[in-house]
């Protein structure tokens, strides 16, 4: 039931840094350079100008289409994704202008070119989210197991005493799994009827143990766009916590990649309205499928909740708005209240206008009306993070003025992987010690 380990090979080689990088903008200023050359007079009087002018056009609109037309997030564009864009965009136009001019052997070469420059392009969009680290992970989750076969049959629980943590009268067995297991599991909105996409459920390998302790759970969740498999593949969610479990004996929490979103661009803003039940899934309907399929700690104390980006934003409306569920959350690059670009345009989507219901829900207002002296949570932002750190540290301070054991990490990048993965991985220990997994 383990993943099997893959050999270094070209698909695990980083695109976000080193040689292959390197390589690309080689290769791609070469590209440039044969495309724009040429001793044909149509090409400098005609040809080049119109593709100039053709792919300019088209850069320009991508920021136009997707933060004033089509506007899937809330944020735009960062102005450097949009010139890179532009810079993929050149490349595609100019080989396709270069053809008429052109033999066959010649036009083989312009495609390639062109190829080459839009790689170019599209990797350096690439290394600014850090998402896909290696081909590996645009290929999308592997080795994942049927979760019948990971969870196996009932076992006996591991005894631990109140106020004990597990690793303390934790022992592994000789013959325990060097590494956990990954499953897709469809978790059902019994309660709330929202469609989620499937889920993606981790069990470290003290879970194959019998007695099997008590784990704790942490619910995690990506940003928007994307799904669940994104903790999966540019996450690498298994490595980090196969290493963790490996420097505690085989334990780790079991871990739920739930999806809050419905659909890659959907955005219901994790909570209860007029878009979707998404408060009552994650409060309800993701813990009963857990008590209902694994064996796990059970009780607020030893759930957590997680996310980035929009999954951050939904990790502190949970803290808030279902304490009784769970006792722990860590933010990563949330912002300070779940919103579709406008106070005016989430309220209304959400709740037909009423400003009341929206304020009932939203974090900073729960937070300025009660106090949660019981929910231990972190904040994680990105020190280049110009959009979404000032919102974490608004997020932040109303957390310790609500009396909650909050702490602020600040990492180096802004708002990508550079800080997604490394947040979740160095509080992976703040995690295990406040759900009982760890002292």
């Amino acid at each position: 039931m383990e993943r099997v380990a893959t050999a270094a090979g070209p698909l695990d080689w980083s695109l976000v840094d080193g040689a292959v990088p390197v390589t690309l903008r080689v290769l791609g200023a070469l590209g440039l350079a044969l495309l724009l050359l040429s001793r044909d007079r149509r090409w400098w009087t005609l040809l080049l100008p119109c593709a100039l002018v053709l792919s300019g056009l088209l850069a320009f609109l991508v920021p136009v289409v997707v933060d004033d037309w089509w506007q899937p997030f809330p944020d735009k564009l960062p102005t450097d994704v949009v010139v890179w864009l532009g810079v993929a965009i050149l490349g595609v136009c100019l080989a396709l202008f270069r053809l008429p001019t052109l033999r066959w052997r010649g036009r083989a070469g312009a495609l390639v070119a062109g190829a080459l420059v839009a790689v170019l392009g599209l990797n350096e969009v690439n290394i600014h989210y850090d998402n896909y680290p290696t081909l590996r992970t645009m290929l999308g989750p592997e080795d994942t197991v049927g979760l019948k076969e990971a969870a196996g049959r009932k076992e006996p629980l591991l005894r631990v005493e109140r106020g004990q943590a597990v690793s303390e009268v934790w022992k592994a067995p000789a013959d325990l799994p060097a590494e956990g297991t990954v499953s897709k599991a469809s978790i059902p909105g019994t309660k709330s009827h929202f469609d989620a996409r499937d889920a993606y459920v981790y069990l470290p390998p003290a879970y194959q143990a019998s007695p099997r302790p008590p784990l704790p759970v942490l619910v995690l969740m990506a940003g928007q766009p994307g799904s669940p498999a994104d903790w999966i593949t540019s996450g690498q969610l298994p490595d980090l916590l196969d290493a963790f479990a490996a420097e505690h004996a085989g334990l780790a929490p079991v871990v739920l990649v739930v999806d809050p979103l419905g659909g890659s661009f959907d955005n219901p803003l994790c909570m209860d309205s007029r878009l979707g039940n998404v408060q009552t899934y994650l409060a309800e309907d993701v813990p009963d499928w857990a008590a209902a399929h694994l064996q796990t700690a059970t009780g607020r104390a030893h759930w957590a909740i997680s996310g980035l980006s929009n999954g951050g934003t939904c990790s502190l409306q949970m803290a808030v708005n279902a304490p009784d569920r769970y006792g722990s959350f860590v933010d990563i690059s949330g912002q300070d209240e779940p919103t579709l670009g406008s106070r005016k345009k989430t309220v209304d989507a959400a709740f037909g206008g009423n400003e009341a219901a929206f304020a009932k829900v939203n974090p900073l207002d729960v937070m300025a009306r009660e106090s949660f002296p019981d929910t231990a949570g972190v904040f994680v932002a990105g020190t280049d993070d110009s959009t979404y750190r000032p919102q974490a540290l608004t997020a932040y301070a109303a957390a310790k003025k609500a009396r909650m054991k909050a702490e602020l990490m600040q990492l180096p990048g802004g708002h990508s992987w550079q800080v997604w993965r490394p947040g979740l991985q160095k509080n992976l220990p703040w995690l295990a010690s406040h759900t009982g997994l760890t002292p």
